[in-house]
């Protein structure tokens, strides 16, 4: 059995979360503690009681989903439960490094909490959209972004087969939602995202992360991490920098990134952090795998439970 960790994204968040866990787990609660002590402010607070307007910032919702992430993290640890890859869905890839050893708690959170304001700055609000749409290959996708001629739009995330996210300029976008539309597709929805992601209009929120990175230092990863930007299995720190910043502007290949794993070996995951997202897309992209989750006790005994019956 060959286990990969995977980390949930902006979306994932909710009201309540963590708090399970805190309830019976000391190590849960001291990765709220961590958080709380380098952001200034009651991270346990905010996850567990909301409100939930204020939660859903991208710069509270980063942070703190982040932390969630890695409560369940820790807890899983305490079981001597330990992963032989590592990989986040786009801010997931934050808790990823964290849990590879190649930056601290402290430093994510001050980082992704810098990164949600980035985003939000770079896009003024209600000029960019973000859309999912259901049934179309990659291809015509592409083809549509392309064919568009009333401003920018591009794919950005190619979730599993038949589910790509696109992002831009939002009157692109919505032309582009039409024409997808009109090639087929069962189901095009606008996300209720404040920043459109991985596209072309976030250079300037790259470059100011990168101007953040530029000073810090990442460790070599402890496990190997498959990143977003290229589905590639990265081992040393600076690549690792590098990829975070290419990130941000380019269109995460999360289906290619699944496909590689399973590639090398990898015949189960566990989605750690809050909900069940990424579960559901591993399904759609490799139906054969194991495929269990972490986000309160229930669940994490579910997992022990199953690790323990196929080992």
């Amino acid at each position: 059995m060959k286990v990969a960790f995977v980390f949930p994204g902006q979306g994932s968040q909710q009201v309540g979360m963590g708090k399970d866990l805190c309830d019976n787990y000391a190590e849960a609660r001291m990765a709220f503690e961590e958080a709380s002590s380098a952001l200034n402010y009651d991270v346990a607070a905010l996850s567990f009681q909301g409100p939930k307007e204020e939660l859903n910032k991208t710069f509270r919702t980063q942070p703190c989903l982040l932390t969630a992430s890695m409560a369940a993290y820790r807890v899983l640890v305490a079981k001597n439960i330990q992963p032989d890859m590592v990989a986040g869905h786009s801010l997931g890839e934050y808790s990823a490094i964290v849990a590879a050893g190649v930056i601290s708690l402290k430093e994510a959170v001050v980082l992704t909490e810098k990164r949600g304001m980035f985003m939000q700055e770079a896009v003024p609000e209600g000029k960019g959209l973000m859309a999912a749409v259901i049934g179309l290959p990659r291809n015509t996708m592409d083809e549509i972004c392309v064919s568009v001629e009333s401003g920018y739009v591009s794919p950005a995330n190619y979730n599993c087969p038949g589910q790509i996210v696109i992002a831009g300029e939002k009157e692109a976008v919505s032309v582009a939602m039409e024409k997808a539309k009109e090639a087929g597709a069962r189901k095009v929805v606008a996300l209720a995202v404040s920043a459109p992601s991985h596209c072309a209009l976030m250079v300037e929120a790259s470059n100011r992360l990168a101007a953040l990175l530029e000073p810090m230092r990442f460790e070599t990863p402890d496990v190997p991490l498959v990143n977003n930007a290229d589905a590639m299995f990265l081992t040393g720190g600076d690549r690792i920098k590098t990829s975070l910043i290419k990130q941000l502007n380019s269109p995460l290949l999360w289906e290619d990134s699944i496909r590689n794993m399973t590639g090398c070996g990898i015949d189960t995951f566990i989605e750690v952090g809050p909900g069940r997202v990424l579960a559901g897309l591993i399904k759609r992209i490799e139906p054969g795998v194991r495929i269990l989750n972490v986000e309160d006790t229930e669940s994490l005994n579910k997992t022990v439970e199953a690790l323990s019956a196929a080992s």
